[in-house]
């Protein structure tokens, strides 16, 4: 069954069951067991391994009082994330809706592989069951995403302005500075290209009538490039629940990051600090459960080019990782349950705004 198959069904008579591709019950335990023997692997690894002698022993100086505070912003950072996501899609959906269906794409995004991708199809496939259209849906989970990571861009194309023009203290390197910020400069002209390109594929697909793939194809486009001009349509609305919350996601997971670093002594320059997180993360797309490998490699590489030594990033970024993956894994998974619970009940379950959301015109680019 593809995805707009399992987006598209009615809600009458809602089969909680019936869940999108990839996220059946059974997928889901199987990758938890995947991140279990991943877990335990790096473990067993990182106890026996004879260089990593210095890390150990870091570890065991590690200072349980900044636990708390870093638990803390991690929930600062869902909440925030529930904020964004109830402002994204519907602002009339009551908080306890929001917060299941938030929590539960979070508890996803963090057990599933490719970044948040089975988060984002978790709360589509919700949002679908209380109601509201797919293309709707289609539209906003791209301009959601956009706006997301529209942060992290910004985040990096500031920050490495202000390590290249020495107002903050860090590494000042033109190569390791200015070469992020245009990185990310270049992506955000790709992206605000995106709807014009995708206009002009999606007339030459449509006319393509041989095959069933040509109008899927074209549809993906179309979804793409309206939701790119929804996503610049809701930020010039400049709603602050939606940039504060995509921004205090961001801000508060990079609190965490600090947090971390702190309870094994000194935190690495906040400007490092902050473009180390921001380009580790690339690691996340790698297809492996909650990016368990490829996101701790990127960002202790990150770390380690912008001056950090190895034992200090490798510590640092394995209680962070801990902290970032089981605690919205806990709280996505018992939020999960009682979403589950909701949606059998087709009166519970039924988004308030359902019927008759406010529509933003995507943006001509």
């Amino acid at each position: 069954m593809s995805a707009d198959a399992a987006l598209a069904r009615p809600p009458a008579g809602l089969v909680v069951d019936d869940m999108p591709p990839g996220l059946e019950m059974h997928r889901v335990r199987r990758r938890l067991l995947q991140l279990v023997a991943l877990v335990v692997a790096l473990g067993v690894l990182l106890m026996l391994v004879p260089g990593l002698a210095e890390v150990r022993h870091r570890l065991a100086r590690a200072s349980v009082a900044w636990l708390a505070p870093a638990i803390t912003l991690e929930l600062l950072s869902c909440v925030a994330y529930v904020v964004a996501f109830r402002a994204a899609f519907c602002a009339r959906m009551t908080w306890r809706m929001s917060y299941r269906i938030g929590m539960s794409s979070l508890g996803a995004a963090a057990l599933l592989p490719v970044g948040g991708a089975g988060g984002l199809a978790l709360g589509a496939w919700a949002l679908r069951r209380g109601g509201l259209p797919v293309e709707r849906i289609a539209r906003r989970t791209v301009a959601f995403f956009a706006i997301t990571s529209a942060v992290n861009v910004g985040a990096v194309i500031l920050t490495a302005a202000a390590l290249a023009l020495r107002i903050v203290p860090g590494p000042h390197r033109l190569l390791i500075t200015v070469g992020p910020a245009a990185l990310a400069l270049a992506v955000v002209l790709l992206v605000l290209a995106v709807p014009r390109l995708a206009r002009r594929l999606v007339g030459r697909f449509s006319s393509d009538g041989r095959a069933t793939l040509a109008r899927t194809v074209a549809r993906a486009l179309q979804a793409i490039a309206d939701g790119v001009g929804e996503a610049v349509a809701l930020l010039r609305a400049r709603d602050a629940r939606l940039l504060g919350g995509a921004i205090g996601y961001l801000a508060f997971d990079i609190g965490v990051f600090w947090a971390s670093f702190r309870a094994f002594g000194a935190a690495p320059p906040l400007a490092a600090l902050l473009l180390a997180y921001l380009l580790g993360q690339l690691g996340s797309l790698i297809p492996v459960p909650g990016g368990i490998g490829g996101v701790e490699a990127g960002l202790v590489g990150a770390l380690v080019l912008y001056g950090t030594p190895v034992a200090a990033a490798t510590v640092g970024v394995i209680l962070y990782r801990a902290v970032l993956l089981l605690t919205p894994a806990a709280l996505g998974g018992l939020a999960f349950v009682s979403l589950r619970r909701s949606l059998r009940d087709e009166a519970a379950a039924r988004i308030p705004c359902a019927d008759d959301l406010p529509q933003v015109s995507g943006a001509r680019l």
